[in-house]
């Protein structure tokens, strides 16, 4: 549970009256970004104010008429998801540096410079970023607010989101920690044992992550592996 000094308001204009609970800022971001979280941790004390500061607590008949219910936690979640949650200005700067860097991580891996097929590096997207004065909002997921902040960046920066198909072939004395490996990866769509021990699969990834692919593959099979880019879907 998130102690007083810790914990910020979240409130909620509804049926013409005030809400508002006190949470923990980061754990209500991820709650306003569709992920789970524990409301055990989430929420300083069990319940619903008209005026948190003051102590004062919504009545549970006003509670039923607004929100058909009195469930505390069900009414947090309404409150959180559909109201507004009053971070410091310290914690907006911490959640937006935070929000930024997965952004760039996000486009530097599913996405290409269509003129050289190959990713942008991440210091040329934040340098666009800045550049397009793109806005990035902190209680929204990357896959929530990407498509816009493609849209406002391809005058700046050409971007392309491409997927790839590659075919790999793993030495038998390697196999076991690659295929342990590659399943962590992500992609493995197909695969087969050889008669020689060795193990091939396919995978399709996003072709941002291809070099990583290869630093992956060249540190397991000590660049034993082979590969071999069979298309590009885009």
């Amino acid at each position: 549970m998130v102690s007083l000094e810790k914990a910020v308001v979240a409130k909620l204009r509804k049926g013409g009256m005030d809400f508002e609970i006190l949470v923990d800022p980061y754990l209500a971001r991820d709650l306003k970004e569709g992920k789970e979280v524990n409301f055990d941790d989430l929420l300083a004390v069990e319940e619903i104010f008209r005026n948190a500061r003051k102590g004062e607590r919504a009545p549970n008949e006003e509670l039923q008429k607004v929100f058909g219910t009195t469930d505390v936690r069900e009414i947090a979640r309404t409150i959180i998801i559909e109201g507004e949650v009053q971070i410091t200005a310290e914690q907006r700067r911490e959640m937006l540096e935070a929000k930024r860097k997965q952004i760039v991580t996000f486009l530097s891996k599913n996405t290409i410079d269509p003129r050289t097929n190959t990713p942008h590096p991440p210091a040329r997207i934040e340098r666009a970023l800045e550049e397009a004065k793109v806005h990035i909002d902190i209680f929204k997921s990357v896959e929530a607010q990407i498509k816009d902040i493609v849209k406002a960046l391809k005058p700046i920066l050409p971007l392309k989101f491409e997927e790839m198909e590659v075919a790999i072939k793993v030495p038998p004395e390697y196999a076991g920690k690659a295929i342990s490996a590659l399943y962590k990866f992500g992609g493995v769509t197909k695969e087969e044992w050889q008669r020689d021990g060795s193990w091939i699969c396919l995978m399709r990834i996003p072709s941002g992550m291809y070099g990583e692919l290869m630093d992956l593959l060249g540190r397991i099979t000590k660049g034993e592996a082979l590969t071999k880019i069979l298309r590009r879907i885009g």
